[in-house]
């Protein structure tokens, strides 16, 4: 009776799990389905956007005006920052692990020398990352975890403007961006992306043919307004292709976990039933035992 004590105790506490997995699963696909469109939405203008980018700072690389944030490093850069962008909160199978582990492997790959001189920082984006790499030996930047409590445009764009300002002020040399790119809900493209300084030529990027642009009011006032711009909702896209991943991500871990927890209830029930049909069975013979003795 103790084996089907506990059987019954575990079968309650898998149903229970079940009906939190099962919930949110629900929750994130309402905020899947919400978040998508606004990535759906955003994509194009920001490709588009992009390619004007590209093709401006083409144009203006071989004009006298400067652009200072196409300033390319004479030798290989010194100065090194990575925005790690994962999630405040976990349940969401490897979705943060991926990051964090592209992050480790740029670092330790790509720029184990700017790392080792100090000269590599991190900024984080997300709590999960922030509190892997707070334990670690890498100078970190303040975490900005509160942009995906209320994930809106202006709220972007000052970190943006902080990022873009500490590049103009020759505070780093290049800037690149980790994250998750949202694909469908049961696949994210982990992305390392060059944020800063803008690419002069992007091969393979740009489908159009090189245009021959007419600035108005004129190149400095293009620098000024378009090129800012452009960058802030850059990396506005970056972060939200991120935060729709990490739904997608979430939706599916549950959906996963809820299934599993189904199947374990099954095994469980069948468990039970064989345990039960067995201590029947094991009452019936001891019954009989008993009156074959008092008869005997």
């Amino acid at each position: 009776m103790a084996n089907l004590k506990a059987i019954r105790t575990r079968i309650t506490s898998v149903k229970s799990t079940r009906q939190i997995t099962s919930a949110m699963k629900m929750v994130s696909a309402a905020k899947l389905r919400k978040a998508q469109d606004k990535i759906v939405r955003l994509r194009p203008y920001a490709n588009k956007l992009h390619e004007i980018l590209v093709g401006l700072s083409q144009s203006l690389a071989d004009s006298e005006v400067e652009n200072v944030y196409g300033r390319q490093p004479k030798s290989s850069p010194e100065k090194i920052l990575l925005v790690v962008i994962t999630s405040n909160r976990g349940l969401c199978g490897a979705f943060n692990t991926n990051v964090i582990k592209e992050a480790r492997r740029v670092i330790s790959e790509k720029y184990p020398d700017q790392h080792n001189n100090g000269n590599l920082l991190l900024m984080t984006i997300g709590k999960k990352g922030y509190d892997y790499f707070k334990k670690t030996k890498i100078n970190m930047l303040p975490e900005q975890n509160n942009l995906l409590h209320d994930l809106t445009f202006d709220n972007v764009a000052e970190v943006a403007e902080q990022v873009m300002k500490s590049f103009v002020a020759s505070e780093f040399d290049r800037i690149e961006i980790i994250y998750n790119q949202f694909k469908n809900a049961a696949v994210q493209n982990l992305t390392n992306e060059l944020f800063l300084p803008v690419e002069i030529a992007a091969p393979g990027k740009v489908k159009t043919t090189p245009v021959d642009y007419i600035y108005e009011p004129d190149q400095e006032a293009i620098i000024k307004e378009l090129i800012p711009k452009s960058l802030k909702i850059q990396f506005y896209k970056s972060i939200l292709d991120s935060f729709v991943a990490e739904h997608g991500a979430r939706m599916t871990a549950m959906h996963k976990a809820t299934d599993n927890a189904t199947g374990m209830i099954r095994d469980l029930t069948l468990q039970y039933n064989k345990a039960r049909q067995t201590t029947i069975t094991n009452q019936i013979l001891e019954v009989v035992s008993g009156a074959e003795a008092l008869r005997g």
